[in-house]
Formats: C-alpha cells, sequence, structure tokens
C-alpha cells in the first residue's frame, strides 16, 4: 500500500518551511503539520506557521562559528556553501542587502572589548526586522509548491516506527498518517514533545546546556557605537568569581521589549526583544545569557529554566522588572522609582519586583560583572537607570544523535532545526532544511 505522503514534516517554522520549499521543487508529494494557527492569523509568538522566527527581531547570521551546529556535521566549507545559498533565498523573498559588522570598523572595536575583558566576536549580520521577517515566511510559505499540503492547527503526537524504520506520525485527534520519510522541526515551542519522543524510540543523545538571564534595556545612544557598525554586538565574558560564560544575545536596536508564553504543553511566561525595520524605539535591549552545563545524574535542563520562569511568573504575575541601582543596592524596586527612571520600559505592564528572589547568586553575579566590563566598552551601561526584565530562558532540546545528513538512529527519520538542539538561529534553522530536503530528493530518485 502506497503510503499517504512521501514526506512528512513536523513543524512549520524556518526549517519546515524550507525544507518544504526545496521538496516543492520536486514531484514529491509533502505534508506539513503545524499545530498553531496560521501565519497570518497567529496570536502565539512561538506557536504557528512560520514558528518563533515570524515574530523574532529577523537576524540573519551569516557565519558557520554561530547560530548553530551545522558545521560539526557538514564541515566549514559545506556549511559556508549552504549559508550562502539560504541567505540567497532570503534576498529573493526580500531581505535587504545591507549587511552589518564588516568593514574597518570592527577591528577598533574587537581591541576596545578585549581590554573592556570582553570577546567581541563580528559576525556579517543582515536585519530584517519583526515586520519583514513575517513577511519574507509569507512569501516563502506562498511560494511553495502544489506538491506541497498545510494542515494548520494539527498537533503530531507519537512517532510510528517500524523495524527501525519510521513510518508516519499520529496526530493529537487519532489520524495515522503514514509516510516514507518523517522530517521532525517542531522548534523551541516542540522542545519538551521532541525529548519525549526520542527517549520512547530509545534514540541517543546528549543535553544541551539552558541559557537563563535577564533581558537589559538602555537608552539607545548607550550602544549605538556598537549597533551602528554590528548591529548585533556578540560579546563574551568569563566572570572573575566562579568563570562562568556569560554572553549578549539578541541585541534590538531601538527595539522593545516583549512577553514571550513558551514551553508547549506546559507553557511559562518570559522575556524577549525584538525590533522593526521602520517602527523606532528612544531605547536598546539586549539579553544577557548564562548557559548552565549539569553533571549527571540532572538530565532536565528544560525543566529547570521552567522552574526559574516559574519563579518570576509567581512573583510577577508574568515579567519581572528591576532597576540596576535596585537590584544593587538589595532593593525591591517600586512603580514609583521606574516612573522617576530616564530609561522608560517599552514594556509598561512588567512588575516592579525584585529579580534576587528568582536568579541563583552565581548568575545574578556573573550579570554584574558582565555589565561591569561592558561598561567600559559603552559607558552608560551601568546607570542607576538601566533596567533590567526577567526571566529570560532559552530552551533547547536534548541534541539528538544525527548523521551528516541529519537522519536519526531511525531510518528515513530526520531531526531539524532548534527543536532538536541542532540550531540557534533563522540561517542555520533553515539551513538545516534544505540539507534534509536535498537527501530525501537524493534517496528518491
Amino acid at each position: 500500500m502506497s503510503p499517504d505522503f512521501d514526506v512528512i514534516i513536523v513543524g512549520g517554522g524556518p526549517a519546515g518551511l524550507f525544507c518544504a520549499w526545496e521538496l516543492s521543487r520536486s514531484d514529491l508529494s509533502v505534508l506539513i503539520l503545524e499545530k498553531g494557527d496560521d501565519i497570518n492569523q497567529r496570536t502565539n509568538l512561538t506557536s504557528g506557521l512560520g514558528g518563533a522566527g515570524a515574530f523574532s527581531d529577523g537576524k540573519l547570521t551569516l557565519s558557520p562559528e554561530t547560530g548553530g551546529h551545522l558545521k560539526d556535521y557538514l564541515g566549514e566549507e559545506a556549511t559556508c556553501e549552504l549559508i550562502d545559498y539560504v541567505d540567497r533565498l532570503y534576498l529573493e523573498f526580500g531581505a535587504p542587502s545591507k549587511i552589518y559588522g564588516v568593514g574597518d570598523e570592527v577591528e577598533p572595536l574587537k581591541r576596545k572589548a578585549a581590554l573592556s575583558g570582553l570577546r567581541l566576536i563580528p559576525v556579517p549580520i543582515r536585519h530584517l526586522g519583526t515586520d519583514r521577517c513575517r513577511a519574507i515566511l509569507t512569501k516563502l510559505k506562498e511560494d511553495l509548491g502544489n506538491n506541497v499540503s498545510i494542515a494548520i492547527e494539527t498537533e503530531a503526537r507519537k512517532v510510528m516506527v517500524e523495524e527501525g524504520t519510521v513510518k508516519g506520525v499520529e496526530t493529537g485527534g487519532g489520524q495515522r498518517l503514514s509516510c516514507r520519510y518523517l522530517v521532525l522541526a517542531p522548534g523551541r515551542e516542540g522542545a519538551s514533545w521532541l525529548s519525549q519522543e526520542a527517549r520512547e524510540l530509545g534514540l541517543s543523545a546528549e543535553n544541551n546546556p539552558v541559557d537563563v538571564g535577564v533581558r537589559v534595556e538602555v537608552p539607545a545612544p548607550v550602544m549605538a557605537p556598537l549597533t551602528d557598525v554590528l548591529y548585533e554586538a556578540k560579546l563574551e565574558y568569563f566572570s572573575s568569581s566562579f568563570d562562568d560564560r556569560v554572553r549578549t544575545f539578541c541585541m534590538c536596536p531601538e527595539g522593545e521589549v516583549i512577553v514571550e508564553t513558551t514551553g508547549g504543553d506546559d507553557p511559562v511566561t518570559t522575556v524577549n526583544g525584538q525590533s522593526y525595520s521602520t517602527k523606532k524605539t528612544p531605547n536598546t535591549n539586549f539579553a544577557l545569557l548564562i548557559s548552565s552545563n549539569f553533571t549527571k545524574p540532572f538530565h532536565e535542563p528544560i525543566a529547570y529554566g521552567k522552574y526559574l520562569a516559574r519563579l518570576a511568573n509567581m512573583l510577577s504575575g508574568g515579567v519581572l522588572i528591576q532597576r540596576l541601582v535596585d537590584l544593587k543596592t538589595g532593593h525591591r524596586s517600586t512603580q514609583e522609582r521606574i516612573e522617576r527612571s530616564i530609561v522608560q520600559p517599552t514594556l509598561p505592564g512588567a512588575t516592579p519586583g525584585d529579580l534576587s528572589f528568582v536568579l541563583p547568586y552565581r548568575h545574578l553575579t556573573g550579570i554584574l560583572e558582565m555589565l561591569d566590563a561592558m561598561d567600559k566598552l559603552a559607558p552608560g551601561v551601568t546607570s542607576r537607570h538601566t533596567l533590567l526584565y526577567g526571566v529570560e530562558v532559552k530552551f533547547y532540546s536534548y541534541r539528538l544523535s544525527l548523521s551528516s545528513v541529519l537522519e536519526t538512529e531511525v531510518g528515513n527519520l530526520f531531526a531539524i532545526g532548534d527543536g532538536a538542539g541542532l540550531t540557534r538561529g533563522l540561517v542555520q534553522a533553515s539551513g538545516s532544511g534544505v540539507v534534509v530536503a536535498r537527501e530525501i530528493m537524493r534517496r528518491a530518485k
């Protein structure tokens, strides 16, 4: 009996959409299962067609060194070629031509960062903006061939396997759909589900660290010497107290702080940031994250991240906000103190409070040390008016054991994107979909 589809893709984020787009150039029948809403009807920031990428800041990081682990599987040369290919597709669908992070102005910033105890990692970046990112993914969806079907509000529940080979997937509604090839691309929203399925299937995996920290908001001119050249200043610091790695993440020049609900069937409220190609605010925000590596027998990094997020949710009803001076002097911020701050929050619904009740001492120490180092590079970062929001948590699934073509230990079962612990950004997530699509087309000849 013929299968229902040649290929089923679980998840319609950038990884799943680029996989489907590449496959649409063949005569294979393809189905995308997306548990959320269509891209233009979405209200959830992490679930729905387009994935978290549709509402992200829209940075295209054009380097094999950041944004994922594809280089570990493909090698540097092949990864660079893949990034160039994906970049050309984004340009075709509307990405801007301007590239940040290149030119003669970069080296002086690297030297200044080194003198401040920081490592600056300059990378070529295109900035789409949240508004343009959604439009590009919409165009990509509209360009899918007639051989690609999309099932909206259809959740994958169970992967079906027989004799070591994938046979299909069972949906939340109990429908059993058969296929020759199954591609798992559930995104960060589906990381917990994928981890559970991997354990039930007996797939080998390793824990990824969980990234926990705060989102910092400062006046845009404070960061302008960096963001005007780099757009996103990727800075790394090792704390003198604990030797923990602290890094900046998702810098949003003239952007806004937003609330994000994440975690799949067991959601928590966290904080994030975004910026637009046109709409500007007077502030710049960025995350400071600490990667926590755990020793055995601990194997629940996602649960740990959710635990910290829930503490913040419990104390605030959502997101906490605190002035830097209040955190340093051991005071809980109040609405009155926030209102008289020079930096006015772009997330007005955040609840004033005390982040020391949420984050471990070790994490807070590293964050404060990092801010002091950054102040030498960008004076004003440690102003008493600087705002801290918490918590920001980045959930990454177990990093599955995959072949060089991103196939699991089950035959014809592939895993791609952020949910597989494989990538951490738009370009490499999209590229991982292309890798699998090409391998499927090669096998199907």
